[in-house]
């Protein structure tokens, strides 16, 4: 594919402007060694390849096998895309360590992978001449092979400047996935949003097998598997209409049993606060609903905030 970069065609290498290009990873975590595999698949090369500790040197040379592990000012020496798969809290330290070094080219797309973040934190690399674009895809990696075939159906949320923003859409279609434009000022909440989906949704899950299993269930995911599917599935397809269970019943009674197990049957206390919490916001939403009537609603609150707090331990 011939990425559609003619805005900058006078400042980008010869190579980058037939759409191939000299890509550098930085570095070879989950994320990094899967999207650098993926470049590689839509037809460009991997020039080098930044990896620490054992296990990225490992992951390095099964999805990139035969790519040199280089060090970072050798990898931006030679590459003309620079793919940052750096964790979030070190993403600006590196952005500008290697700025200050002059290690960045006038022309080299700069890519970071980083959900917080849009091209703000690249600035220093810009103020090098480099072009400086946010792609995030939006999955969890494990890492392996298989990532690959999974990222036909991630959406990738794309940011970048108005003039090069067809290049960072390109390069998303290019490792598979389907392009999201973010604005800069959404990047916060769009994060936010995936983390609660994601890292809470393992958090319940979590928990939910936990309770399972102390009352005997062997084998929680036969249980919560196709029910959490379904719910999922349905949530997606119709939105807050999907809401089902006591709340939106308005039935009290089967809350108050509820409450009165998490909090009696010995189960660990993030449980019990857990359900409150999620519980209250339910309510909320199954009266904005027109599920239960505001009557309803403040008999549901008011059984969640008696006892709010868990018993002591002893």
């Amino acid at each position: 594919m011939t990425m559609p970069i003619d805005p900058y065609a006078a400042e980008l290498p010869p190579s980058a402007r037939d759409g191939r290009l000299g890509v550098g990873v930085i570095s070879a975590g989950k994320v990094g060694a899967v999207l650098g595999a993926a470049l590689r698949n839509a037809g460009h090369q991997v020039v080098g390849v930044h990896a620490v500790s054992e296990a990225s040197r490992d992951r390095a040379e099964s999805l990139l096998p035969e790519v040199p592990v280089l060090e970072v000012p050798e990898i931006l020496r030679r590459a003309e895309l620079i793919l940052l798969a750096v964790p979030d809290d070190a993403l600006a330290e590196v952005v500008s360590g290697a700025a200050e070094a002059g290690h960045f080219q006038v022309g080299q797309l700069v890519i970071h992978t980083s959900g917080r973040y849009g091209t703000g934190v690249l600035a220093p690399a810009e103020e090098a001449g480099a072009i400086g674009l946010a792609i995030h895809p939006a999955m969890t990696f494990t890492g392996m092979s298989l990532d690959l075939q999974r990222l036909s159906a991630c959406a990738f949320a794309v940011t970048a400047a108005e003039e090069v923003l067809p290049v960072a859409q390109a390069l998303a279609v290019e490792m598979g996935g389907e392009p999201v434009v973010v604005a800069e000022e959404h990047r916060g909440a769009y994060h936010a949003a995936l983390a609660h989906a994601s890292n809470h949704l393992n958090t319940i899950t979590a928990q939910s097998a936990q309770i399972l299993e102390e009352i005997g269930v062997t084998d929680p995911s036969r249980v919560l598997g196709p029910l959490m599917q379904a719910s999922l599935d349905n949530a997606l397809a119709s939105g807050p209409s999907a809401l089902t269970g006591p709340i939106s019943r308005g039935d009290t009674g089967t809350l108050r049993g509820h409450l009165q197990t998490l909090q009696a049957g010995g189960f660990p206390e993030d449980i019990l606060i857990a359900y409150r919490a999620l519980a209250q916001a339910t309510a909320q939403r199954a009266l904005e609903q027109g599920t239960i009537n505001e009557a309803k609603a403040a008999e549901l609150l008011e059984v969640l905030a008696e006892d709010s707090q868990p018993p002591a331990g002893p």
